[in-house]
């Protein structure tokens, strides 16, 4: 077990939206808080404040109270910003839904999640109509913001000036969110997030992740995932810096954005540095205002980390977390250039960690020099769930009566309290009594200049055995057969690790946070 190298830090025992904007300067108030990356329309903090309690008081007088939990349906627009804490400062609990979902699965989570509204967007009304008919919530609940005939819509409920209510929780207990872990390796659960993990997250990650004032920060990961609601709207409002919204990923939209709003920071899942590192079109924009690359929710490897710091003269950095630890465990500092780029950085602080043997249950031994054997990576801190929503099988599965939580994660570490993540521990390939790890596969088959993405998983020989299998995208215009892939693989890695089928495919499946969708390669 080892403690973080900073120095534990007091969590202010104080909801979300007191957290964040109880004590903004004077200052501040008149500076850009969110800038509508498509339209480049701007609002102040004085302004997304007085929305924010607007929305709260509208809420509030048709009867949201501490506990109503709402569902938000919405991409990255600067209206989210304002319901999301608008329904948190009322009291209420949102469960942020994946704008990709399907009616079912909204219902599904709005069904589990006990919502009894709804706020969306038009382009995804008519799946939330569907949604919210199954599940009970009538019209005047469903909220459209942009408006929408027979909903109530942002603008109406803004004018009415309602005051924000008076509400009494207690933040170390009561839930804030309840996001769905994303499902990639089983069923969603509702992750019970509380005000203090929310509130702890935020300050300790603003110790590592040096965001500024003068900072602008573009904004496309999803807000609905914990990765973009965390370390990207609330850090950012925080340390009162300019988020630009980008509602979904599209390349050439992407680096328009950079050159003209001047975005200093690009938080990116790993697909997206793929992206940087390889795709002709970087080259056309001006990417000088680029000061850190900063990676997430599925591990970045170091080759790939170097491609895109030469390629944009920048500082490129990772992190690790997930839904259930809110979700910052783990970071590089960007101004610490002696940490391997391809680990996961060090603990926050006020968190432990520790690598188990699976097979012993025991603590790792950590060598002296280099990295430490793997094992399952588990943490302890104050943004750690409170538990999984009514599955208490589940939440003392991941979660032991001490406090630890079991990531499910493959790591190993040295002796300076770096974390490498090797791989997801249900995602390892057994070959013939080995341990291979995917994300080493897909790490060496991304150096090939002709792969422009790559996934691994493990897949039935004839005999029944497991191996390693490979799909690819190749460049534009490039041409590969299997055995030149095999071949550049098997000169990398160890015998056992070697990739045996390979199959090319237009695009590698991934969810919207960026991470592989293994489940849908493997039923292909």
């Amino acid at each position: 077990m080892v403690h973080s190298q900073y120095a534990d830090i007091t969590i202010p025992e104080v909801s979300i939206f007191e957290y964040l904007f109880a004590d903004i300067d004077a200052a501040d108030l008149d500076k850009v808080a969110i800038i509508d990356g498509m339209s480049g329309a701007e609002t102040t903090y004085r302004s997304l404040i007085a929305q924010v309690e607007g929305f709260a008081g509208a809420l509030a007088v048709r009867g949201v109270d501490v506990g109503t939990v709402m569902g938000l349906l919405c991409p990255n627009v600067p209206a989210f910003a304002t319901v999301f804490h608008g329904m948190l400062r009322a009291g209420a609990t949102a469960t942020t839904l994946n704008s990709l979902y399907t009616p079912a699965e909204i219902a599904n989570q709005l069904r589990d999640a006990g919502a009894t509204w709804l706020v969306t967007v038009s382009p995804l009304l008519e799946g939330a109509k569907i949604a919210a008919a199954e599940v009970g919530i009538p019209d005047d609940r469903l909220i459209v913001l942009d408006g929408a005939e027979g909903h109530p819509n942002l603008m109406q409920l803004l004018q009415e000036g309602n005051p924000a209510p008076h509400v009494e929780f207690d933040p170390l207990t009561h839930l804030a969110v309840l996001p769905y872990s994303s499902g990639t390796t089983g069923k969603p659960k509702g992750v019970q997030l509380t005000h203090h993990n929310l509130v702890a997250n935020v300050h300790q990650t603003s110790l590592l992740i040096g965001l500024s004032s003068s900072d602008r920060v573009l904004a496309v990961l999803p807000f609905f995932h914990i990765y973009g609601m965390t370390v990207l709207l609330n850090l950012a409002v925080k340390q009162r810096a300019g988020l630009v919204t980008m509602p979904k990923f599209d390349l050439p939209e992407f680096l328009r954005i950079i050159a003209e709003h001047r975005t200093s920071w690009v938080f990116i899942a790993p697909p997206i540095a793929v992206a940087l590192a390889k795709h002709p079109l970087v080259d056309q924009f001006d990417m000088s205002p680029v000061k850190v690359i900063f990676s997430g929710a599925a591990p970045l490897d170091g080759h790939l980390a170097e491609a895109v710091a030469k390629r944009l003269d920048c500082v490129v950095a990772q992190g690790f977390g997930m839904t259930e630890t809110s979700p910052v465990v783990c970071s590089i500092p960007e101004e610490r250039t002696d940490i391997d780029r391809s680990s996961i950085g060090l603990l926050l602080p006020n968190t432990e960690g520790r690598i188990v043997d699976t097979e012993t249950g025991q603590d790792v031994e950590v060598p002296e020099n280099g990295q430490s054997e793997p094992g399952e990576f588990w943490v302890r801190g104050p943004q750690v769930m409170k538990g999984y929503l009514n599955r208490p099988e589940d939440t003392a599965e991941m979660l032991d009566s001490d406090g630890w939580l079991r990531t499910g994660d493959i790591a190993t570490m040295t002796a300076q309290g770096e974390f490498f993540i090797v791989d997801r521990l249900k995602e390892l390939i057994k070959y013939k009594g080995y341990q291979v790890a995917p994300a080493v596969l897909e790490a060496v088959l991304l150096e090939n200049p002709v792969v422009a993405d790559a996934a691994v998983v493990g897949s039935l020989d004839a005999d029944g055995q497991e191996v390693p299998k490979a799909f690819v995208v190749l460049q534009p215009g490039a041409e590969a057969d299997e055995q030149t892939i095999i071949d550049h693989v098997a000169e990398r890695v160890a015998p056992h690790e070697k990739v045996r089928v390979v199959e090319f495919i237009e695009v590698i499946p991934k969810s919207s946070s960026g991470k592989i969708l293994r489940k849908d390669l493997r039923a292909m």
